[in-house]
């Protein structure tokens, strides 16, 4: 997909910063920044380095602030915005043309008749940040002036100067940071030019998304170097940035490296869908570049190449729930089935009690299980891997793991999750814990605690008992015991059907009774493989959810009608979880939706049209790839995560699904 900006984007800021790119390393590490080259959240960076792959994510490098000087003419290439609200200088209207080559993004800057190219890519594999500048066209040498900006904190925080201070040294080539004695030491490097170490803090810039998300909108950072170089026509720089004492300085190998391996990704998915290699519209090929993006090595003693999935960017790790949803759309969907057989051993190895992790900590602490359905959607990742490969090695070495989960919901684990022996159907839920997808908590408030027996948790738990009576019947187990538990949940399901308003509650017998809520979770009901509705009634959830929660990307999570719902997701942390699930519209249910709708009417054609929105929305936002979230209200405004695993991965899987339907 060729996504492509010229100056009626780049040359208005409010337009160009509100466009974020992002470029990553495959160990958790990245690079981010806006389009105009402004800083405007905490987040972004040249190199924002996992130095405990895939967390203990630190930023080093902020950014390089460019100036040329050419027929003795000065062109500042850089943009900031200041703590008083001073945009100065204003580089951003000398960008001509932004694009995105696959997953690298490009500059054109123009200087009069000179034409500079800048690029923006991360060695795979290494906390090491490549930034390219070529000079295109002149008609003269160029010179060409770069401020390198660092610092050294968590990716989360914030740094006012407080009497800091950084030693810079020069070595071969650049530069080398120390932030402190112990730090991990950041290695800026060129293949050329001259560098000379500065030293100078800079304060207050201005951090205008941090502001509209109620946190610290002012940072300084430090000025640490200057590096002066002299292009000439045809001629390149190359700036490493890394951890690394001597990476590699060859810019167009490295590069070159990059690009194949993305064409990689891309043969796969071909061959994967080699039936109908040209049917892939050019924005769903992105979506295969954009699903590496959150594929990441996690390391342990007992299998140094494990695989997990980041959840989203800017700022989460790996996610129990996320990881499983995302893994059939970004992995047995694009075609490699070797990354989710990792994945999904890697998880194994910390179930506890029946129970996935939620998430692992960004400190690395021991992980937590506050989750009902993340184990759920273990089973049905496992399904969509098997289905793809018959891997029965697999499915032998994971079977006792899975039994034992089932056992451990009948018998009953943490956070008070249990079969109910009246109707068969699983409870889970004790005060101040948030255990299903709608888990936003501030203090000790749970803004959707759904306590009781949740709709899409027992559609869950209909899923894997039929999925684990198919893999016992796979490899000669018995099954009996899984369809007998199966059947009765089928039949007692029936209780989730509320006849006043023909489609299901939200939750049965919580603390305040049933819960009529109309939001989206019932949907899984018709989604997964294995429904317990009736045909009648999977026709009716899709009309109801079509009716009053679709959005062109994807369904709010509230209906309009309901007094709770907020249609804008803003503000401080409280006003922003208090909105999180009241009304928000979650990209991810997308798919699941046209899933749905394409079971119940049988029309390829009107289920893909569903999708077609995306394809307009990977020119916004996180250039290339898709939001986590977006307002309620119209015109739908992108918030939250400017990349998010679980969006990627089901409008993927959604894609393919239709691809391949035969009716």
């Amino acid at each position: 997909m060729n996504i492509e900006f010229g100056r009626e984007i780049c040359g208005y800021l409010d337009i160009a910063e509100s466009r974020e790119w992002l470029v990553t390393n495959g160990i958790g590490g990245y690079a981010s920044g806006t389009v105009a080259g402004l800083l405007t959240r905490r987040y972004h960076g040249l190199l924002v380095a996992a130095l405990k792959p895939p967390l203990g994510r630190t930023l080093l490098l902020t950014k390089l602030d460019e100036t040329v000087s050419y027929n003795e003419c000065s062109y500042s290439l850089h943009t900031n915005r200041w703590a008083d609200g001073t945009v100065s200088p204003h580089g951003y209207l000398n960008i001509e043309r932004f694009s995105l080559s696959r997953n690298v993004p490009v500059w054109s800057f123009v200087c009069a008749d000179a034409l500079l190219e800048k690029r923006v890519w991360m060695e795979r594999g290494a906390n090491t940040t490549y930034v390219q500048y070529v000079l295109l066209r002149g008609s003269q040498p160029l010179k060409l002036t770069l401020k390198a900006i660092v610092n050294y904190r968590d990716y989360h925080g914030d740094t006012q100067r407080n009497g800091w201070d950084m030693t810079v040294e020069t070595v071969a080539q650049g530069i080398c940071v120390t932030a402190y004695p112990g730090a991990t030491q950041l290695y800026l490097l060129s293949d050329h030019g001259n560098a000379s170490s500065v030293n100078n803090w800079y304060y207050g810039f201005d951090l205008a998304v941090e502001r509209y998300r109620g946190l610290s909108d002012r940072e300084d950072h430090l000025h640490a170097a200057t590096l002066l170089v002299t292009l000439h026509p045809g001629e390149s720089l190359t700036v490493v940035a890394s951890t690394e004492k001597q990476p590699d300085l060859n810019g167009e190998a490295v590069l070159k490296q990059h690009y194949e391996q993305e064409q990689k990704l891309i043969d796969i998915w071909k061959t994967n869908h080699s039936s109908k290699p040209h049917d892939s519209p050019a924005w769903v090929k992105q979506l295969v570049l954009a699903a590496d993006q959150f594929i990441v090595d996690r390391p342990s003693p007992n299998d140094p190449y494990g695989k997990t999935i980041i959840a989203g960017y800017h700022w989460f790790s790996d996610w129990g729930r996320d990881t499983m949803i995302s893994l059939p759309g970004l992995t047995v969907a694009t075609g490699r089935l070797e990354v989710a057989r990792s994945i999904l051993r890697t998880f194994a190895k910390y179930v506890d009690q029946g129970m996935l992790p939620n998430r692992f900590p960004d400190a690395g602490e021991v992980p937590e299980y506050n989750t009902v359905d993340a184990t759920l959607w273990y089973f049905e990742a496992i399904r969509s891997y098997h289905s793809a490969t018959e891997d029965n090695d697999l499915l032998s070495e994971l079977f006792p793991i899975l039994a034992d989960i089932i056992n451990w919901h009948c018998q009953g684990t943490r956070y008070n999750i249990h079969l109910d022996a009246a109707d068969g159907l699983l409870y889970a839920g004790e005060s101040g814990v948030q255990l299903t997808w709608m888990d936003a908590k501030v203090g000790d408030w749970v803004v959707t605690p759904r306590t009781g027996k949740p709709v899409e948790v027992n559609a869950l738990w209909y899923n894997a008992l039929r999925t684990m009576a198919n893999f016992a019947r796979q490899i000669g187990k018995p099954h009996q015991e899984y369809e007998a538990i199966a059947d009765r949940v089928q039949i007692r399901f029936s209780r989730f059907w509320n006849n006043s308003t023909g489609y299901c509650y939200d939750v049965l017998d919580g603390p305040d009774g049933d819960d009529p809520s109309l939001r989206p979770n019932q949907i899984f009901a018709v989604s997964l493989p294995e429904s317990p509705l009736t045909p009648d009634q999977q026709q009716k959830v899709v009309e109801t959810c079509g009716q009053m929660l679709l959005t062109s990307y994807g369904l709010r999570s509230l209906t309009p009608n309901d007094a709770q719902y907020q249609g804008h997701y803003g503000g401080n942390q409280y006003q922003r979880d208090g909105a999180y699930h009241q009304g928000t519209v979650w990209g991810w249910l997308l798919g699941p939706f046209v899933l749905a709708h394409l079971r119940v009417h049988k029309n390829p054609a009107q289920a893909r049209r569903f999708l077609e929105p995306m394809a307009h929305h990977l020119c916004t936002h996180g250039i290339g790839s898709l939001s986590e979230i977006f307002d309620g209200d119209a015109p739908m405004i992108p918030r939250g995560c400017i990349a998010q695993a679980w969006t990627v991965a089901e409008v993927l899987r959604a894609w393919v699904a239709i691809h391949h339907f035969h009716p």
